[in-house]
């Protein structure tokens, strides 16, 4: 082992008898491991809570909404058996389902609410969709054609106040020439079932109904307004859209994917992570930093054992390793205290926050208000290797100019006064 290196430790470790200055300086080079580990705790566990956010999110969107959706901007889609059987043939592409999605008003009791109408095939759409799992009262396959049932996502529901078996009235936009005037088309649905997808965007203001009701109402015929795509790995769906606009044969369509649907919703949740992220590595820069203070007291203190050192042959790169290598163990030991704390709580969110709240009093984490019983959190690999390589990086940097300056000394000046 090089010398380098037990110098370098021996000056790290606090000594029993060290008193005075030498002890505050090993409680400057504690404070600074403990800085960094909270830096680095903190980091893992806030990119872990966001990455499960962003994923619970996106599973959530996609739950209800569709990887690809291919529809026609103006006249309804006459073939979309076709269509459908032209995009199963991509290899990435595991079902087809077709839609209807119409805006209209809803009215219960004098109570009337905007709502996104969506006609489906309950069957088919089972396969691109989790509307199924997320039902609240009522069953999904209740949707029958010709029967006009109708399934009201929980907030919507909530805002008309009505429940599974109420009737409600439909009334669509396109409206009926008479000769004396121009009147809405109404129709009544029955309430057959309640969902909660766990997305307000959703839950307040979709409702579907059968797609034969959807195509009878809007008057469609045979049409429907496109085609939803469930994909094997949803990442994959911006060049699945970009091949299947190729491969599709019917003229006129347009084939977008949910990056583009979602795309400013995804944007704004990326931009929040890097934001957050360059404000928490402020806590490490600025405790990485303190190694500089350290060091240069830990210079100063060892002015004459560093000319010792140069009188009997070491060289100004020996001293300098010395002292970077102090930093370095300063820095290693932090980031390794901060990786395990960090992991420890990422994994363990389900007991700390409990635990916290039982301690303080205050609530955390409310399900009424995120309906997601417990803080998401997914520790991906290529964070924490970012995290520790910028932080390490950042504590080699704060040790490399008073590790510099110590290799300055002139050894008979520093022996003068010895």
């Amino acid at each position: 082992m090089r010398y380098e290196f037990l110098v370098g430790l021996r000056y790290t470790r606090s000594r029993k008898r060290a008193q005075g200055r030498n002890r505050f300086i090993s409680f400057i080079s504690l404070v600074s491991m403990f800085g960094i580990a909270l830096g680095v705790a903190a980091l893992i566990v806030v990119l872990s809570v966001m990455n499960g956010f962003q994923e619970e999110l996106r599973t959530r969107i996609l739950g209800v909404a569709s990887h690809v959706q291919v529809h026609s901007p103006g006249e309804p889609v006459a073939s979309w058996q076709q269509v459908a059987d032209e995009a199963v043939r991509h290899d990435s592409v595991q079902a087809a389902a077709p839609y209807v999605q119409e805006q209209g008003m809803l009215s219960f009791d004098q109570t009337v609410r905007g709502t996104m109408v969506r006609g489906i095939i309950p069957a088919e759409e089972d396969k691109v969709a989790d509307f199924a799992r997320h039902m609240q009262s009522g069953s999904f396959d209740a949707l029958q054609a010709g029967r006009f049932g109708i399934l009201l996502g929980r907030d919507l529901a909530l805002a008309l106040k009505v429940r599974t078996g109420d009737k409600v009235t439909l009334i669509a936009p396109q409206g009926l020439v008479t000769p004396a005037a121009v009147l809405p088309r109404v129709k009544q649905f029955e309430v057959v079932g309640i969902f909660e997808a766990g997305m307000f965007e959703y839950d307040s203001a979709l409702a579907l109904v059968h797609l034969a009701d959807a195509q009878a109402l809007y008057r469609m015929g045979d049409g429907v307004s496109g085609v939803r795509l469930k994909l094997d790995d949803l990442f994959a769906a911006p060049r699945v859209a970009r091949e299947l606009a190729g491969m599709i044969s019917t003229p006129g369509l347009i084939v977008s994917d949910w990056t583009r649907s979602h795309a400013n919703f995804f944007r704004a949740v990326a931009l929040e992570k890097t934001m957050m992220t360059l404000i928490l590595f402020l806590i490490v820069a600025v405790a990485a930093f303190n190694i500089v203070s350290t060091l240069v007291m830990a210079v100063q203190e060892k002015y004459a054992d560093i000319a010792i050192l140069r009188t009997l042959g070491a060289s100004p790169a020996s001293v300098m390793a010395i002292f970077v290598l102090q930093g370095s163990i300063i820095g290693l030991v932090g980031l390794a205290a901060g990786v395990v704390g960090g992991l420890a709580i990422a994994h363990n969110l389900d007991i700390v926050i409990p635990a916290l709240e039982t301690l303080t009093g205050a609530t955390l984490w409310n399900k009424e208000i995120y309906y997601i019983n417990e803080l998401p959190s997914q520790v991906l690999p290529a964070d924490v290797i970012g995290i520790v390589s910028v932080s390490f990086v950042l504590t080699l940097l704060a040790a490399l100019y008073p590790s510099w300056r110590a290799s300055k000394v002139n050894p008979a000046e520093a022996l003068r006064y010895e």
